[in-house]
């Protein structure tokens, strides 16, 4: 495996390679990650992946200092997945000068659930993704779906700036308990892991609920979403939302969209401890 920093000497590597597949990463990666790189493979050769803590996605009072870096432990399971190139750039390399044009997303999706609580992280991602595709055109880039909004702004963004680039979704992957993989869930301590699966238990009491309500009149969506909430603060969790969308725009559901059988999808973000965890769940 080929590690790179510098942004014309990876262009030179993959110069001619015209079905190259992409994996962007922050790092510290885990199965979810590696669960992506080999979905690369599948969609494209050779398998690129990137490792870069982006400071324009964080706000003032989150944890871009102490986020989790682990280098010598992601380039050796790179390896053993057979990744061709890691392209790991140094904040000077990517932003050689202030990263002063941005790339904003449209309020109605970037500055609802995630965007309302991170004011700027969409932002952010929308501007680091845009140029790691510059840097790398892939044919195909792989993100997960445990990031679901990001995953749908991304889309967006891809498809009205005409980026030749197809983006390929990647499934959830999860502990036995159900705890959706994240490099957050290293913060958690031992009591606070035990209970981290029942995030992944209210969203399936969500859809239970959802799916009943289809069937007879029992709640309404917004009942749902408020008993889950309250659900999760009775055992100690700060929810920010737990909110029922439609899948194709996230804008919120109604009992009409589910009468027509809508693609529904169940978010949320919640603190336990001093740790947020999100997650989601389609219906």
């Amino acid at each position: 495996m080929k590690i790179i920093s510098d942004i014309q000497e990876l262009r030179d590597h993959l110069r001619g390679q015209n079905r190259a597949s992409f994996v962007p990463t922050m790092g510290n990666l885990h199965e979810g990650h590696l669960s992506l790189m080999r979905l690369a493979r599948q969609h494209g050769d050779p398998v690129v992946a990137s490792i870069f803590v982006n400071r324009l996605q964080f706000g003032p009072n989150e944890d871009f200092d102490s986020y989790p870096r682990t280098m010598q432990a992601d380039i050796d399971k790179l390896e053993k997945e057979g990744v061709y190139i890691l392209f790991a750039p140094t904040e000077r390399d990517l932003y050689p000068q202030p990263q002063e044009y941005r790339v904003d997303p449209p309020q109605q999706l970037g500055d609802i659930l995630e965007g309302e609580f991170r004011p700027g992280f969409f932002k952010g991602v929308c501007t680091v993704v845009l140029k790691l595709l510059s840097c790398v055109q892939p044919k195909v880039a792989v993100f997960g779906k445990k990031d679901y909004q990001q995953l749908m702004i991304i889309r967006q963004m891809a498809k009205q700036f005409a980026l030749p680039v197809d983006i390929i979704p990647g499934e959830t992957i999860r502990a036995e308990d159900g705890l959706a993989l994240s490099s957050r869930n290293g913060y958690l301590s031992s009591t606070e892991r035990a209970e981290a699966p029942e995030l992944q238990k209210a969203l399936r009491e969500v859809r239970a609920r959802v799916l009943e309500l289809s069937e007879r009149n029992v709640h309404s969506l917004s009942e749902i979403e408020k008993m889950a909430v309250n659900a999760l603060a009775g055992r100690g969790w700060q929810p920010d939302y737990i909110a029922i969308r439609q899948q194709i725009d996230l804008a919120p559901a109604s009992n009409e969209s589910l009468q027509a059988g809508e693609p529904l999808v169940i978010l949320t973000a919640a603190k336990l401890g001093k740790t947020r965890l999100i997650d989601n769940l389609e219906i």
